[in-house]
């Protein structure tokens, strides 16, 4: 059997590495957008928070400024940009607001749970009380079904916004959600009381690849 010529080979040889590299981009490109479309989903938003602080609820609420709720599952790795965004809204407006940080807790959880860099990482944060919310009492209370998302009450206990601070899942920087926080307590008033939530489920083991938050350090409970 004859041999094609060596400038044939060439020539084939090189239409296949430009269909290869064809097929690699393809594939680099549709994991990028499953990844995107992954971390631009926002998670259950829950139903409309109470217009008024529940009076069953065990959380103290601030008389004399606003008071900030963040609900956190403590294995959620998404939810650590969020903890990065209340930080920053804290070191704009820690005069005009208190914030505590509630971690969703089994009701029978073993003693190391909440063992992570994301409590540490919480109960670092100047200003913040973090406390355990056993079996989700207080996420059903307030109907925050995400981690990562806030719910936010004025002085006299009113609800002023219900959602997410931060633009996708694990991203940090700007958001909507901030901005209307930012608006809320700076004027009063918002385009809107609400922001999608990109997180994890507060009452589902989010999944192996979101993987265990360290297991190095925990901060201290207030």
């Amino acid at each position: 059997m004859e041999r094609a010529p060596a400038s044939d080979s060439s020539r084939l040889a090189s239409r296949l590495a430009r269909i290869g590299a064809a097929a690699w981009l393809l594939a680099v490109a549709g994991g990028f957008g499953v990844l995107w479309k992954y971390k631009s989903t926002p998670g259950a938003g829950g139903a409309v928070a109470p217009g008024r602080w529940p009076a069953g609820s065990a959380v103290a609420r601030s008389t004399d400024r606003a008071t900030m709720l963040l609900f956190a599952h403590p294995r959620c790795i998404c939810t650590r940009a969020s903890l990065a965004e209340l930080a920053r809204i804290l070191a704009r407006f820690h005069d005009r607001l208190d914030a505590r940080v509630l971690f969703w807790t089994p009701r029978e959880a073993p003693a190391d749970w909440n063992t992570g860099d994301l409590w540490t990482s919480a109960a670092r944060i100047p200003g913040v009380t973090v406390v355990r919310d056993a079996g989700g009492a207080e996420a059903s209370r307030f109907e925050v079904a995400t981690s990562g998302g806030v719910v936010l009450y004025d002085a006299r206990g009113h609800l002023l916004f219900k959602g997410g601070i931060t633009a996708a899942r694990g991203h940090e920087g700007d958001s909507f959600g901030q901005e209307r926080i930012a608006s809320l307590l700076t004027t009063g008033a918002a385009d809107r009381a609400d922001a999608p939530v990109f997180g994890c489920a507060l009452e589902d083991e989010p999944p192996a690849r979101m993987a265990r938050a360290g297991t190095s350090n925990r901060g201290g409970e207030r």
